[in-house]
This record gives C-alpha cells, structure tokens and sequence, in this order.
C-alpha cells in the first residue's frame, strides 16, 4: 500500500521559500495515500501559473497543460480512462480569468474529477498583477490606483454553477485540508476545492495573519448542515466568501460518467476498437 512518500519524486518544487502552494502539494500527496491509492492510479493536470509547476512535482501522471486549459484536459483523461483519480489544479488566474468558461461548464457537467484552485488573489508568476480574485482598491503593477473591481466569488460561482461538492480552506490548516482532499476524491462527482495560498513575494496584503484572522471555520459548527444548498449560499455571502471546511455536498446527484449514453466503464486502452467490415460499412453509410 503506497504512502505520502511514494508520491514523492526527486524535483524539488522552485515556488518561493514560504510558499502556500507547498503545503496543497503535501496535502494532495497525503489524501491520495490516505484514500488507499498508488501512483499509477492518479493523474495530476495543471495550467499555467506558480500553481501549474504542481504536476511535475507529485509522483502520479502529469500533464502540464496551457493556461485556463486544465479542465478539459483533465475531463478528456477521465473519459479515455475512468478508472484514473484525476485531479485538477490551478491559480485564480488560471481558473477564474482566461479559463472561467471551462470552469463553470465543467462544474455543472459534475464529472468524478477534483478540481483544487490555489488562490492567492494575484499573479504571481508574472510579477504581481490584479487577479479576478483581487479585492476593490487592490494596488499591483496593474492596478497602480487600487482595483476599481470586485472580487470575485469562487464558493458563490460554484454553488450557482450547480456544484455537488463545494469546499475551502487555507494552505496552513493542512490536517482540514488534507481531509477536505480526501473527501473531494471520494466524492462521485466534480469536487471544487478553494484553498487560500499565500503568495508571500507579491502579495503583502494577503498573508497567513490575515486569513489567520479573518476566516471562519466550518469545522467548529457541529450544527451545520452541509447537505442544505440554501444553508450553505448564505454561510458564503455571511462570512464574505471566507467561510473554509466542506461548505456543500449533494450526494444525490448522478455524475456525468453514471448518465451519458453508451459511456462503457473499461478504459479505451482495455476497450477493443477494431471495427468488422459490417461496422465499417455502417458507418461509411451515414456519410452518404
């Protein structure tokens, strides 16, 4: 049975001494080991971005994809090969700018994928610019004057988008995150998984005393209902979108794979795809 370690390879991770995207690293490392899984049994598919190095760095599959690219890809995997765990990751930026389409059609098309966002409300890797997730009067290179803009909502985008399973956390609570993980792969369905990620180089406003201070833990409500998407909308616009723990989970809901027509549950590389003559012929027809 594989461990943390076995999903360790000799790359060492180049992000910034401090990093928040470290521990979601270690965290997803942790969850595939605790759910009873093997290297061979996980894709990992990331964008462009600090966040997207996350594929090169984890003992699994990877595919480094383009930016705001990764869902597709990862979607493509999942239905060449459902038997993979796929997991999805990528910054704000990746997510909620250049690949917010992708996002939210994903979101509600509910196919059995994890989709990790590490948010650290600006773009690091290209020196410190406005993110989707910015805050109004925000000050980067960008935005010398402050954001005229708000920030955007990821846990509100989910929860209208029709996610089954909506979460969030902060990468230096790795003992919740690590669960919320764990839960995200288990859960049949799209798992969206917020993680606050400190970007320690470019955004001073934002840091682990901030969120210290200012989240609200889920964790500590014993008479929380997550399975209430009414409930769980309000803690959202409550708390300020800061709200962490598993905030929504809808177990009642199909996912794509269980509802698409004709979808069979061996993987294409197992699947014999060579056509009879009769097949062929079939098919020649309809062209004509």
């Amino acid at each position: 049975m594989a461990t943390f370690k076995d999903f360790r390879n000799k790359i060492k991770p180049n992000w910034c001494p401090g990093c928040g995207d470290f521990s979601i690293q270690a965290a997803i490392q942790r969850a595939a080991a605790n759910v009873g899984l093997e290297p061979e049994d996980v894709a990992i598919v990331s964008g462009i971005g600090c966040s997207g190095r996350i594929s090169g760095y984890i003992h699994a599959y990877g595919f480094h994809g383009i930016h705001g690219r990764a869902l597709p890809i990862a979607q493509g995997l999942k239905m060449a090969n459902r038997e993979l765990t796929v997991i999805a990751s990528g910054g704000d930026g990746d997510g909620f700018a250049i690949g917010m389409g992708h996002t939210v059609h994903a979101i509600r098309r509910n196919m059995n994928i994890t989709y990790i966002v590490m948010d650290n409300q600006i773009y690091g890797l290209t020196k410190g610019q406005t993110s989707p997730r910015s805050a109004f009067g925000f000050k980067t290179k960008s935005t010398p004057e402050g954001s005229v803009e708000d920030a955007l909502s990821p846990l509100e985008l989910a929860m209208a988008a029709g996610a089954t399973f909506v979460a969030q956390s902060v990468s230096s609570n790795i003992k919740q995150l690590t669960r919320l993980i764990e839960e995200g792969i288990k859960h049949d369905g799209f798992s969206f998984i917020n993680v606050f990620s400190p970007c320690v180089t470019f955004n001073k406003i934002n840091t682990y005393d901030w969120f210290k201070e200012h989240i609200v833990d889920l964790d500590e409500e014993e008479a929380y209902d997550r399975s209430n998407r009414t409930l769980a909308m309000t803690k959202i616009m409550e708390t300020g979108s800061l709200a962490c723990g598993l905030i929504y989970q809808d177990q009642t809901k199909k996912s794509y794979e269980q509802v698409v027509s004709g979808f069979k549950p061996e993987p294409l590389a197992k699947q014999d795809i060579q056509l009879t003559k009769k097949q062929f012929e079939q098919l020649v027809a309809e062209f004509r």
